[in-house]
C-alpha cells in the first residue's frame, strides 16, 4: 500500500531547520489533507520566520510548538495525538560540539532517548530519525553522539512490546546548500579571489534536501523497524566545488580542521555484514531484528552486499564534476547562479 499521510498527525523536531522546512513543504504539496503538522523547535524567531511561508491562516493543519528535545515533559505534551515523529533536531556543528561536549550529548543522545520515550508513551505509530555520514566510524564528538542516537532508535524496537510502532533511521551525506556547508561558504568567499581548501584530495557525498525528504518518506512507507536506510548518492571532490563556484579563484590549502575526515563513510566494513542492497538504497539491518531477515530481503528483492564491502565518498561509482555541481547549485541553492 502506498504511503498516505492524509488525515495523519505528524511532529517534526528541529522543524525550522533546512530539512524541516522542506519536509513541511513536501507534505503540504503531496498530502494536502494532513490532519496536523507540528513544528517543534527552540527558536521563536525561526518559527516566526517560517510562519511567514507556512502561516496557520493558509495551512490550518500547521502548529508551532516552542520546546527542546532535552525537555521530556514538553516533548511528551507535543506528542499527544501524534501518529508520526520525524526527529531532525540536533546540535551538528563539529567545532562547537568539540568545545561544548556535554551540550551536544544532552541534545543528540539524551534528546533521542526523550523522543523514544514520548513515542512509546503517546501511541505514536512511526518514528524516523535523521542520522549523518559522520556517525559511521566517527572521529568527532558530533559523529559519536549521532552513532549513539542511531543505536538508541534501532534498539527502541526491542522494547515497544505489543505496540504498533516502528523506529527507523535514515543516514545521508552533506546536503547541498545547507547552512554552514561548503557551497554557501564558497559562494560568499569567491569575490575575494581565494577559496580555502582543507585538503586537495578531500571528498564528500552530495544529496539535495528533496532527496533527503524522499528517503524519509521511503522509510515511513517501508520500514519494518530497526533499519538504517542509506541512499546511493554521488560524491564530489572539494576542489571540484571550488572550480564550479570560483573557476578563476586561487585554491589555497589551509589544512584539515580538528574532527574532520578526508573522506566521509556511510557504511563501514563491519556494517556491511548486516547490509542489504536494494535498487535505490542500502539498508543496514538491526543486529537483533524482531522480524525475519530473509523474508525482508525477499520482500524488497534485495541482496546482501559482499564481504569486505564499504561505502565512503572516495569509494563511489558516481561523481559530480564542476559543471554538474553548478547545475546542482542552480537547482537547489540559487537559480540565478552564474560564473
Amino acid at each position: 500500500m502506498a504511503l498516505d499521510l492524509n488525515h495523519k498527525s505528524i511532529l517534526v523536531t528541529g522543524g525550522t531547520g533546512s530539512f524541516g522546512k522542506q519536509f513541511v513543504r513536501t507534505v503540504f504539496e503531496q498530502f494536502p489533507q494532513v490532519k496536523r503538522l507540528v513544528v517543534f523547535s527552540r527558536d521563536e524567531l525561526k518559527q516566526y520566520e517560517m510562519s511567514q511561508e507556512f502561516s496557520p491562516a493558509k495551512y490550518p493543519a500547521i502548529r508551532y510548538f516552542i520546546g527542546d528535545v532535552r525537555d521530556p515533559q514538553r516533548l511528551h505534551r507535543a506528542c499527544e495525538g501524534i501518529d508520526i515523529v520525524i526527529h531532525a533536531a540536533a546540535l551538528k556543528q563539529v567545532p562547537a560540539a568539540e568545545y561544548n561536549p556535554m551540550e551536544c550529548i544532552k541534545t543528540n543522545i539524551f534528546g533521542a532517548e526523550n523522543v523514544i520515550n514520548a513515542a512509546l508513551d503517546c501511541g505514536v505509530k512511526d518514528v524516523v530519525a535523521l542520522s549523518t555520514d559522520k556517525a559511521a566510524a566517527p572521529i568527532n564528538l558530533y559523529g559519536a553522539t549521532k552513532l549513539c542516537s542511531d543505536k538508541l532508535f534501532v534498539a527502541a524496537n526491542n522494547m515497544k512490546g505489543a505496540r504498533d510502532l516502528r523506529f527507523s533511521v535514515v543516514r545521508y551525506g552533506n546536503v547541498i546548500g545547507s547552512r554552514g556547508s561548503v557551497v554557501p561558504f564558497f559562494l560568499q568567499e569567491r569575490h575575494k579571489g581565494v577559496l580555502p581548501i582543507t585538503h586537495p584530495d578531500m571528498t564528500r557525498f552530495n544529496i539535495s534536501l528533496e532527496e533527503g525528504v524522499d528517503l524519509v518518506l521511503y522509510a515511513l512507507e517501508h520500514a519494518w523497524g530497526g533499519e538504517i536506510f542509506v541512499p546511493k548518492i554521488p560524491s564530489y571532490k572539494i576542489t571540484e566545488v571550488a572550480r564550479a563556484i570560483g573557476p578563476e579563484c586561487e585554491q589555497r590549502i589551509v589544512g584539515i580542521r580538528p574532527g574532520e575526515k578526508l573522506h566521509e563513510a556511510m557504511i563501514t566494513e563491519t556494517d556491511a555484514l548486516s547490509t542489504v542492497e536494494l535498487d535505490r538504497y542500502y539498508v543496514i539491518l538491526p543486529s537483533m531484528p524482531t522480524w525475519d531477515v530473509e523474508k525482508f530481503i525477499k520482500e524488497f528483492n534485495g541482496q546482501r552486499v559482499p564481504l569486505g564491502f564499504y561505502y565512503d565518498s572516495a569509494n563511489n561509482e558516481e561523481w559530480l564534476d564542476a559543471e554538474q555541481i553548478r547545475e546542482e547549485i542552480r537547482l537547489h541553492v540559487d537559480a540565478d547562479f552564474t560564473v
